[in-house]
């Protein structure tokens, strides 16, 4: 299948290497454009992953310093405040991915939507490490007849330090974000103060104190499930596989209570671990969106329209290469408080 080049716009940050290996390892034949503002670095970063260009981008032009030079698709691993490739992806009616968008900051990208919603397929992938969040929930929902209430705790080890944007992105949505979103009852309300406070326990039981955080994780499931009561709660310190003495990793742990298919009360918990913390799944998220938005796994690509991750991946091919970059999912014990009555 021959293609224009995928553009990586920060491609030669963390989360965009790993896109690039991901995609590599897969599609070994794509071309990738690595644009940056640092020319050199760029360069760099094309070198390693190989059938790949280093280009210098200007976001103030029209055509991102590209010229007449085409591409297939867009991904863009920083907030980006002025949409230049958000525009530039609509005018080229190429597919456009952004993993940084905050709830709270989605009104413009939203707004360029509605006024060209034919012009090409927008992804906002700012779901917790881009689909292992979301995909595996909805694989454990399916065990239900009704979800009543999601719970995501989310373990960031200390240690697992991305680059420069990452470290600003997830800045911003910790710490400038007034509040966060969550379901309750049925009615969407903003956690601040004592009620942005929380605690779960991780995958080897230990007790962490966590925060409230809003990623579309929070938006998307509520309206996946219907779920009346939905929140996301970020712990950051030690991994449970590093108090083992082991390198660190990343983990979410995914509570599910409500109803199964016999009408009974019911309770699930898992931890969806990756040993490799959380660029390498976040890359993989991107790349596996990337394929789908141009058709590289063999299926026709999607129609222009707005969608969030998991609406365009594939759960099992998704969580096939989740378990080979890496990641296990298993079933997580609950304590005696936690299990519903059965009648």
């Amino acid at each position: 299948m021959s293609l224009d080049p995928i553009l990586l716009v920060g491609g030669s940050g963390v989360v965009g290497r790993w896109t690039a290996r991901h995609l590599r390892d897969v599609h070994r034949e794509v071309p990738l454009l690595i644009g940056g503002r640092d020319l050199e670095k760029a360069k760099q970063a094309a070198a390693e992953i190989g059938n790949a260009e280093g280009v210098a981008l200007d976001l103030e032009a029209e055509d991102l310093g590209l010229g007449g030079r085409r591409v297939s698709a867009l991904a863009i691993f920083f907030m980006d405040e002025t949409l230049a490739g958000l525009h530039f992806a609509q005018t080229r009616r190429v597919p456009y991915v952004s993993i940084s968008s905050g709830l709270h900051e989605i009104g413009p990208d939203v707004a360029a939507y509605i006024h060209r919603p034919d012009a090409a397929p927008l992804v906002l992938a700012t779901e917790w490490l881009v689909g292992a969040t979301t995909i595996p929930a909805l694989e454990f929902c399916k065990e239900f007849r009704r979800i009543d209430s999601i719970s995501i705790g989310a373990l960031l080890d200390e240690q697992d330090v991305g680059g420069p944007a990452q470290a600003d992105d997830l800045e911003r949505l910790t710490k400038s974000m007034p509040a966060a979103l969550a379901r309750r009852d049925g009615a969407y309300v903003w956690r601040t103060g004592e009620t942005a406070k929380a605690r779960f326990r991780a995958a080897d039981d230990t007790e962490m104190e966590a925060s409230a955080l809003s990623p579309f994780d929070v938006v998307g499931l509520a309206a996946a499930t219907g779920a009346k009561n939905v929140e996301f709660n970020l712990a950051t310190g030690v991994s449970s596989s590093r108090r083992r003495g082991e390198p660190i990793s990343t983990e979410i742990i995914i509570e599910l209570t409500g109803e199964d298919h016999a009408d009974q009360p019911f309770h699930t918990r898992h931890a969806v671990i990756h040993s490799g913390g959380q660029m390498p799944p976040t890359g993989l998220g991107v790349a596996m969106l990337l394929e789908r938005l141009v058709g590289l796994d063999g299926r026709d690509p999607p129609k222009a329209g707005l969608f969030f991750p998991y609406q365009l991946l594939d759960a099992a091919s998704y969580l096939g290469r989740f378990s080979k970059s890496g990641g296990t999912i298993r079933p997580l014990g609950l304590h005696e408080e936690e299990i519903p009555p059965r009648t």
